[in-house]
């Protein structure tokens, strides 16, 4: 496929400068410089191949000695400490001793405990249970409150006393005397 923002001086002048021995990244600020170009090394290496004038022989015109590269010196490294910490996964887990369960807050409220299957789009969604191993979780399922996904008792069982802003202000004013 020949590529169409390639015009005829352009083809021209990469084939007399790719002549010359000047390497593709030459070869194209060269013809950028001329003609007020874009092209990329990659370009021209692209449209040499595409004119089958970039073969293999033009290896054959690189010089047999390239310039040795100045050896790399190695910047002195500080010493790493020797302090020897056992990795994450051996270091001992720490053993908690077993405290009692905390008794919640309830409402004086008798849940219906509605299985998750059977929860209508409108039922509170209290839990109830899971404390025990292999014990079923229920849910209240009383009428939600509107806007809520509990029903009036439990709401304001998990919201607390005041309105939203009064909570946040509360939180605001705890955080403002533990600064001072």
């Amino acid at each position: 496929m020949q590529s169409t923002n390639w015009t005829s001086e352009h083809s021209d002048a990469l084939r007399e400068l790719l002549a010359k021995g000047m390497s593709y990244a030459e070869i194209a600020n060269a013809i950028n410089a001329k003609f007020k170009t874009a092209y990329s090394r990659s370009a021209a290496i692209g449209r040499a191949n595409r004119m089958g004038i970039a073969g293999p022989d033009r290896r054959n015109n690189l010089p047999k000695h390239w310039p040795a590269a100045p050896p790399k010196v190695r910047q002195p490294q500080p010493r790493k400490s020797r302090e020897r910490s056992a990795p994450e996964f051996m270091r001992p887990v720490p053993i908690f001793e077993r405290t009692e369960t905390v008794k919640l807050r309830c409402v004086e409220i008798d849940p219906r405990h509605v299985s998750l299957t059977d929860l209508e789009p409108d039922d509170c969604r209290y839990p109830y249970g899971g404390e025990e191993e292999g014990e079923a979780i229920t849910f209240c399922g009383h009428p939600r409150r509107q806007g809520s996904s509990y029903c009036a008792p439990h709401f304001h069982l998990t919201r607390g006393p005041g309105t939203a802003s009064e909570r946040s202000a509360g939180t605001v004013l705890l955080r403002l005397v533990e600064a001072a």
